[in-house]
């Protein structure tokens, strides 16, 4: 009787055991109120559609590398924390993403510190005002800024050891980040502010022939949009440019599209001219993105848009891009 009940424990042990092993995929479940779309992506150098059923549920079963993940409606993204083993339930409302989002289940704390941690970003850094501090007060904020994130990190339970450093390593950017940024800040109201004289470009090849220099065009504003042929954001805004130019043409103003592609796709950019009829003043700038123009306006990303007045002082060093509405509004407050 005894090698009987023995026998079956120990059967039932191996069953316990098999039940209890790590399953080698990921579970990832939910809901999505107010749905944008009838799928979602989960992307991390490869993308994964994910079918959302009428009820805004879906359910699916994936093998992935342990990382983070995007996951993009098609209007909105968020992240989340997948690791084989892990058994994920998202509930999110589509309308007001980083607000809504919980993430439960086995595996889900580092999901949930991820979306704490983007909700905090919006909520503490996205006012500029924090760059209108003289450096004592600044560094100050930025400092007490800091132990919130550390905090809430300190705080989150059961993340894996690499996560937890990574993540410590994310709010060491930040924090040089911020620094930057005060330091640029500081650039811009000393230097780029308005009614100060602009930095010069000076012999930048003209499509049309020649050179062209920025005072070449004294007597006029001059509205720049820095781009390049490989730059999709800056295609983007290519068919309103156009509007714009036609809107005001034989106005008292110049349309300068500046491209800073490098040297090997001059000819690439020569025939991107000609086949979308940009039109303006199409000017391709020396040494690229290293010129001195472009480095003293500080053009870290483009499209960038520059506002420049009849005398050569700077009206806006980052202006209204021509698919804004404010960009009318401000030729039209400066009766253009």
């Amino acid at each position: 009787m005894k090698k009987i009940i023995l026998v079956l424990s120990f059967v039932v042990a191996i069953i316990s055991c098999k039940e209890e092993a790590p399953k080698d995929y990921v579970r990832f479940s939910g809901k999505i109120t107010n749905k944008n779309s009838d799928s979602f992506s989960l992307r991390r150098g490869y993308s994964k559609k994910i079918k959302v059923n009428a009820d805004g549920t879906f359910s699916d079963t994936l093998k992935v590398k342990t990382g983070i993940y995007t996951l993009d409606d098609g209007t909105e993204i968020t992240s989340v924390y997948l690791k084989n083993g892990f058994d994920i339930n998202m509930t999110i409302d589509a309308k007001e993403f980083d607000e809504t989002v919980t993430f439960t289940g086995k595996g889900s704390e580092a999901s949930s510190f991820l979306a704490n941690f983007t909700l905090l970003q919006e909520q503490e850094i996205s006012d500029a005002a924090l760059f209108d501090f003289d450096s004592i007060e600044f560094n100050k904020r930025k400092s007490i800024l800091l132990v919130k994130f550390e905090n809430l990190l300190a705080g989150t339970q059961n993340l894996d050891s690499i996560f937890r450093v990574q993540q410590s390593q994310k709010i060491a950017r930040m924090s040089r980040s911020l620094s930057n940024q005060y330091k640029e800040s500081i650039y811009f109201k000393a230097v780029l502010a308005k009614g100060k004289e602009s930095p010069k470009f000076i012999d930048y090849e003209n499509f049309k022939g020649g050179t062209t220099s920025l005072s070449d065009l004294k007597g006029k504003y001059v509205y720049i949009d820095v781009w390049a042929t490989w730059c999709k954001p800056c295609k983007v805004e290519i068919p309103f440019l156009k509007e714009v130019e036609k809107e005001y043409h034989g106005k008292n103003i110049a349309f300068v599209s500046m491209s800073i592609d490098i040297a090997k796709n001059h000819d690439k950019w020569k025939e991107m001219v000609k086949e979308e009829g940009l039109s303006g003043i199409q000017l391709i700038s020396n040494n690229a993105g290293k010129s001195e123009f472009i480095k003293a306006y500080r053009v870290n990303g483009i499209p960038r848009f520059i506002l420049i007045d009849p005398k050569g002082n700077i009206v806006s060093a980052n202006a209204p891009r021509p698919s804004s509405k404010d960009l009318k509004v401000l030729f039209d407050e400066l009766k253009i």
